[in-house]
């Protein structure tokens, strides 16, 4: 995998099953001047497939580069398995549960995997992938293009618990849990840099002091932000009694623009149970190297979360992520 060094911004695609939190990772790359945000790319998960694209669709008109960043609809189904979606923690359609956009805006003509492999094979080592929803799109893509690794500069992966319960299954984190076997390939076969459920409740979690701030300010995206996050606001609290919301995809989204951030990461084997059952989507990340196997998953292990706040603060305050 290349890792190119350059002021100029990073030429980024995002991979999206876009529902709340997807949004507002799209808005942060979309928004920032370390970012050229060239494509978004949809994939199953969080809602049915339509909604998903017309959320993604939806959030780049917010930004004012709708006209500019064309929305590629790829897989509506995991590789193998069957799944459910996310719609208790995000609404309906995904934005919060009473908004559905209907934007008039057309897709792309060109599939997912293709837009990923001609960006890619056009500009060797320059591109990179913000992976914030199961990996089913860029597993499909490596089918094609097996050195793909070799094309890209970085992928960020948002998915995997990495020794801590599960946000779906005691087990599994919902990305991984959707298609593990699209989540087993890519870790197999690809560097990637992973943001996991863990670090996301540590490092991402924003309390009723950050919403009711966003209650407070006038600004279009703090009113997005409060109605797009309305039904896991409260299906945290109904869970853990905590009244709030995490942020592991726009967490993610600030750690490909701001990789200062990240207070520790180190790199390992990380293996996804891929079989059907209690353990599906489990991932197994060995610290000590007892399996012998190639580490080449650096896994973030902390991120300042004050600093991601002021990052989203800023974002919303002054359409300018920055720390």
């Amino acid at each position: 995998m290349a890792d190119t060094a350059s002021d100029r911004p990073r030429r980024l695609i995002v991979d999206t099953d876009t529902a709340g939190d997807d949004t507002q990772a799209i808005l942060l790359t979309a928004l920032s001047d370390r970012i050229d945000l060239e494509a978004v790319t949809v994939v199953c998960g969080n809602v049915p497939f339509d909604y998903q694209v017309e959320n993604a669709k939806y959030t780049l008109e917010h930004a004012g580069v709708a006209e500019k960043v064309p929305v590629h609809e790829g897989a509506r189904q995991p590789l193998l398995k069957q799944f459910e979606h996310a719609s208790d923690v995000h609404g309906e359609g995904g934005l919060g549960g009473n908004l559905f956009p209907d934007t008039d805006v057309p897709s792309a003509t060109d599939h997912a995997v293709e837009a990923i492999l001609d960006r890619a094979r056009a500009a060797p080592g320059e591109l990179s992938l913000l992976c914030i929803g199961p990996l089913t799109n860029v597993a499909m893509a490596l089918h094609r293009e097996p050195d793909l690794g070799d094309l890209l500069d970085r992928v960020w992966v948002m998915g995997g618990n990495v020794n801590c319960r599960g946000n779906v299954t005691p087990a599994a984190e919902y990305n991984f849990w959707v298609d593990p076997d699209a989540a087993k390939v890519v870790l197999d076969r690809l560097e990637v840099t992973l943001v996991d459920w863990g670090c996301s409740l540590r490092d991402s979690f924003f309390g009723p002091d950050f919403f009711q701030w966003a209650a407070d300010v006038e600004s279009e995206l703090a009113d997005y932000v409060l109605t797009v996050t309305k039904q896991a606001r409260a299906t945290m609290a109904d869970r853990t009694g905590t009244a709030g919301a995490t942020q592991p995809d726009s967490l993610t989204a600030a750690v490909a623009a701001f990789p200062d951030i990240v207070d520790a990461a180190d790199t390992y084997h990380v293996a996804v149970d891929e079989r059907e059952g209690l353990t599906r989507g489990y991932t197994a990340v060995d610290e000590t190297g007892v399996t012998g196997e190639p580490a080449r998953t650096t896994v973030v292990e902390s991120v300042d979360a004050d600093r991601f706040e002021a990052i989203f603060r800023s974002m919303l305050t002054d359409r300018d992520p920055s720390p």
